[in-house]
């Protein structure tokens, strides 16, 4: 009865932490190693682990004549927190190394879960607002586009946080996201005519890739190159919709403005030069910065992230301008970061997947798609097929970022090998979780 009841526990924690990595973005290969190594390092093998966009669940069958001891969970809450991720991993690494045994871990993670962050929520609205302050920087805005992305990033999180605990679906919140940003560029335009000029289409832009980067791509993509079908397409779906409510949003944002006098002005492209360049940088580094304290990033993890954005979103403008396509610059970008943001996660104790989605938000497709959408809207229709193929190198954009951090991940991780020993069948890199099963024994003076 006691042996059984272990098993129950063990089970129980192991889902526990599948929950907590599959809700804050992991993809779903890490989770099931992930899970199978802690159970392993608990003294239960040969565990059986299913994960779908909405549920996770664990059997095993200690006998070949007994039946199956089988738990489930369902993952009903979705939000990007690396500060719950980051202890939660550290905690499987202990439980694996044999730091703690069952019931500390237990113990934990009921602390991890229950307790609050370190940083009150009113800060991580100011980080929004902050990270589109950097994004209106590297698209060339001058002090007023910056402060105006600024305060509509305000608004827009306080809004979606509202409608959150309405429980209003994310499709509806990235619609009201999108008027809300077209709305105030709008306003803002107007109200600062007499004084000063204001591109209300940078205010958009960056506002746009806001509302993009809480969206998973990263796990999607991971989870259909890993051959988990199911829960990739699912988080494809789930993205598509988001993107679909930004479009919404914008579109009849834009529609609206224009219906009550407020046009917006056509978009213009910040210039290729040294000083522009290093606006470029200076904001990606601010933005990725920014997004990662506003997803409770551990602080020691902000200067690393924020120097691999600068450096990222630099170079894919150089290599954009020096002739190469928008999605070969961004992938060959996103790989380089992938390449590197292995070697931080190490070196700053974090899960790789907390550097590099922070990293690769500054090259997120928003210019691409706010283009994309100016052009669809052009009265005449005389540019739908320029509108159309912007909107289809946003999409390109998305792929490229995903794919090249994961191929990064794969050539940066010659633990491959390592990682086989924690699951022979492991397929796909390691951007969260152990990579090694080494138990170190109780009483060891090494």
């Amino acid at each position: 009865m006691d042996d059984l009841r272990t098993l129950h526990r063990t089970l129980d924690l192991c889902l526990k932490v599948g929950e907590v990595l599959l809700s804050s973005g992991a993809g779903a290969p890490d989770v099931v190693a992930t899970m199978r190594a802690l159970a392993r390092a608990l003294g239960v093998r040969h565990t059986q682990v299913d994960v779908t966009f909405t549920s996770l669940a664990m059997s095993v069958q200690q006998g070949l004549d007994e039946p199956p001891v089988v738990q489930l969970r369902a993952v009903t809450q979705r939000e990007i927190d690396y500060e719950d991720l980051t202890r939660v991993d550290h905690l499987v690494r202990r439980a694996v190394a044999g730091g703690i045994d069952l019931e500390e871990a237990r113990t934990e993670l009921a602390q991890i879960v229950s307790s609050g962050h370190a940083r009150p929520r009113w800060a991580a609205t100011i980080g929004w607002g902050v990270m589109c302050a950097g994004v209106g920087l590297q698209l060339g805005g001058n002090l007023v586009v910056v402060l105006v992305a600024s305060l509509a990033a305000i608004c827009i999180d306080r809004l979606q946080v509202l409608m959150t605990r309405r429980r209003l679906p994310g499709f509806y919140q990235q619609v009201a996201g999108g008027v809300v940003a077209t709305a105030l560029a709008a306003l803002g335009t107007r109200l600062a005519e007499p004084w000063v000029h204001l591109n209300a289409s940078l205010v958009v832009t960056a506002n746009i890739v806001m509302l993009l980067a809480g969206i998973g791509f990263m796990g999607a993509v991971q989870d259909a190159l890993s051959g988990f079908f199911v829960t990739g397409g699912a988080r494809i779906l789930e993205a598509v919709l988001a993107t679909a409510g930004i479009i919404a949003g914008v579109s009849g944002g834009l529609s609206l403005s224009a219906a009550i006098g407020l046009e917006v002005p056509r978009l213009t492209l910040p210039r290729f030069d040294l000083v522009g360049i290093t606006a470029v940088a200076v904001g990606g580094a601010v933005g990725a910065a920014a997004f990662a304290f506003a997803s409770y990033a551990p602080l020691r993890t902000l200067l690393p992230v924020g120097v691999l954005g600068g450096v990222g979103i630099a170079a894919t403008e150089t290599m954009a301008h020096a002739g190469f396509g928008r999605t070969w610059a961004v992938g060959l970008s996103a790989f380089v970061i992938g390449l590197f943001g292995y070697t931080v996660g190490r070196r700053f104790r974090v899960p790789p997947l907390v550097v590099v989605v922070s990293a690769v938000v500054p090259m997120l497709p928003g210019l691409s798609i706010y283009r994309g959408l100016f052009l669809l809207g052009d009265q005449g229709g005389q540019q739908v097929a320029q509108g159309l193929l912007a909107m289809v190198t946003a999409a390109s954009v998305a792929i490229a970022l995903a794919s090249g951090v994961i191929l990064g991940e794969y050539v940066a991780q010659p633990v491959m090998r390592e990682a086989r020993r924690v699951e022979a069948r492991l397929a796909g890199p390691r951007l969260v979780g152990v990579t090694r099963t080494r138990r170190k024994r109780r009483g060891s003076t090494s």
